[in-house]
């Protein structure tokens, strides 16, 4: 809720987490309009209040408060205006400029997000470009569709570049002379300023910042809590050559961001990638996938349309309207494969899949040398199991039964190691890439955090959390068990 009050920072939003946010009036005009208001009912965690009822916070609050924590950062870095600047629509110096557009990618970044988040996003990423035949297409489209890859991310910069209407951000940026592209640009960190995309997509970002003890308060585990404060006090800019400005953190703060990235790992290990919850997304995923390979939920490229056009669909395209479409597909029988059926009959009534147990499918801390092949190794063990599970499925099921495989593209580390870094570097100059935290000497030399001696990255960044889970439901789990390829 935006109130009122005197003075230059006439508008402000009460956190839960941070109290009293000033906001200015661009800013108040992007949060009261339809596209940022579809936040409210997206929830920030997916399907995790099924297992953590606490978890009901949505994108809305958190977007706001990572604005905030980009503000802190700016002010703690020292590249922040004098507040009356700030707050002055007609202040337009270059410096001025970035801090404004820092904020509004901050407040922005989030904007395309899919219900239920990463959840259904997965979906219509496997889905792919729309699959419909073309006599559907022509008959409800008036121009060829936009080839953009299916993620939150271009639908994101999609609404912020092409949303020139009443109400639309596109509109309300430009009316006060902010450059779309660049503020795209920075959500992408791609930006030409290495510090801009540093503070937006980095280890050490103002997302990260938020969500960890948002996320944190919300759920209840206290797996994800780090000294901000003292973190937001020792962030120092240095010199990254060619005229560019980078950041890291003071030297006696390394322990202080350390403690950040442990917090980090240990919260995506316990509670993203916890199995209850875990499996609650995994099966919405595949429940949208069924429901868009049926045409019953909108497609991509029908989304993209609706933007352009300002069709007020776009703005119900939320957690209420997926729960809502797999309530109406059901009753109204429109699926035919049983197994989204089933899938979608457990999401709707929190019916857990069973977790399929097998040692091949433990989760375990494993050393990444900078090859992955141990990890590699692992994936081809258990891809060939699960090709004898379902071929065991095919051959003597009824048609009923099946699993749900969820190797995860991404693994929980603490950070990157240095060799990666090297072998990654998009310079020669690994002080200039975007994403490793830098430590700064006190007369203002950057280290990689991983390549201090007395640094405990340097020796964590080399482990990640490799976490596979197969589910399936009974019908599966009893086959599989008379087959002896799993035991109780």
């Amino acid at each position: 809720m935006i109130t009122h009050r005197s003075g230059k920072s006439a508008r402000i939003i009460y956190d839960v987490l941070y109290g009293f946010i000033p906001v200015t009036e661009w800013e108040e005009r992007i949060i009261d309009s339809p596209f940022f208001q579809r936040l409210r009912w997206v929830k920030q965690l997916g399907f995790a209040n099924y297992i953590f009822p606490g978890a009901e916070h949505n994108r809305f609050a958190h977007v706001i408060g990572v604005m905030h924590s980009m503000e802190q950062m700016i002010r703690a870095l020292g590249i922040a205006v004098p507040e009356a600047e700030l707050f002055d629509p007609g202040a337009k110096s270059p410096q001025a400029m970035l801090h404004k557009s820092l904020r509004i990618a901050a407040l922005l970044h989030d904007i395309g997000t899919f219900p239920f988040s990463h959840a259904i996003e997965h979906a219509y990423v496997r889905h792919g470009n729309d699959k419909r035949s073309q006599r559907e297409k022509s008959v409800q489209r008036k121009k060829p569709a936009k080839d953009l890859p299916n993620s939150h991310e271009h639908l994101g910069s999609f609404i912020i570049k092409n949303t020139r209407y009443e109400g639309g951000l596109t509109a309300i940026l430009e009316e006060y002379d902010f450059d779309v592209a660049m503020i795209s640009k920075i959500i992408k960190g791609e930006s030409p300023h290495i510090i801009a995309n540093q503070l937006m997509h980095s280890d050490l970002d103002a997302d990260r910042m938020d969500y960890l003890l948002r996320d944190s308060h919300y759920t209840g585990i206290k797996y994800g809590q780090f000294d901000r404060e003292y973190v937001l006090a020792n962030l120092v800019t240095y010199n990254a050559g060619e005229g560019q400005m980078a950041f890291g953190i003071r030297e006696n703060a390394t322990h202080a961001v350390e403690d950040f990235l442990i917090a980090r790992f240990s919260w995506y290990s316990q509670v993203i990638k916890n199995q209850g919850s875990a499996k609650f997304d995994i099966m919405s995923s595949h429940v949208a996938e069924g429901l868009l390979e049926e045409n019953q939920i909108l497609q991509f490229h029908d989304l993209l349309e609706m933007i352009e056009r300002r069709d007020e669909r776009f703005f119900w395209w939320n957690d209420i309207y997926f729960m809502h479409r797999c309530q109406e597909v059901r009753h109204a029988k429109k699926l035919k494969d049983p197994r989204i059926i089933e899938l979608l009959e457990m999401l709707l009534y929190r019916r857990p899949p069973k977790t399929v147990n097998h040692p091949l499918f433990e989760h375990r801390i494993i050393r990444d040398d900078g090859t992955g092949k141990e990890r590699a190794k692992l994936i081809t063990k258990i891809n060939k199991l699960v090709e004898e599970f379902q071929a065991t499925i095919a051959k003597h099921g009824t048609g009923k039964e099946w699993i749900l495989v969820d190797i995860p593209h991404k693994d929980v580390v603490f950070t990157q190691g240095y060799k990666n870094i090297v072998k990654e570097r998009k310079s020669d100059n690994l002080y200039r890439e975007r994403d490793p935290i830098k430590i700064v000497t006190r007369e203002g030399k950057p280290f990689l955090l991983v390549e201090r001696e007395n640094s405990l990255m340097k020796h964590l960044s080399g482990f990640i959390n490799f976490i596979p889970s197969v589910y399936a439901n009974d019908a599966a789990i009893r086959l599989l068990r008379a087959k002896n390829l799993i035991h109780s």
